[in-house]
């Protein structure tokens, strides 16, 4: 069996956390625990008024893949990528994911243990 992972395309996440509540809410996580953590980095353009925001995800060690979801056939993908308005989270295989990074210069592999 080929090992899992989540790749992240962060060209398009727009910072909504509905990976966040939605792996908080199937993991049944206590205030202060998370598998994936959406992060905001808000940078100003010399000399204007605008502003560029960039989103970045970071997965914690709590993160399992939702692997007692998959396993019980409730769904084939984790309850982050199901729940990701923009298709910024991809499921798969890390050899597949790894070959998506290559047209994603913005993006986040992730693989647990």
């Amino acid at each position: 069996m080929s090992k899992k992972g989540i790749l992240a395309d962060m060209n398009y996440c727009t910072g909504c956390h509905a990976c966040e509540i939605a792996c908080k809410q199937e993991n049944q996580f206590q205030v202060g625990t998370w598998g994936i953590r959406i992060t905001e980095m808000i940078s100003e353009y010399p000399d204007s008024d605008r502003v560029h925001f960039d989103y970045t995800a970071y997965f914690t060690p709590q993160c399992n893949l939702c692997a007692p979801r998959i396993a019980s056939g409730e769904d084939t993908r984790p309850s982050c990528v199901k729940h990701c308005g923009t298709g910024s989270l991809h499921y798969g295989d890390i050899a597949e994911l790894a070959k998506m990074m290559e047209n994603m210069p913005r993006s986040v592999l992730h693989s647990p243990k």
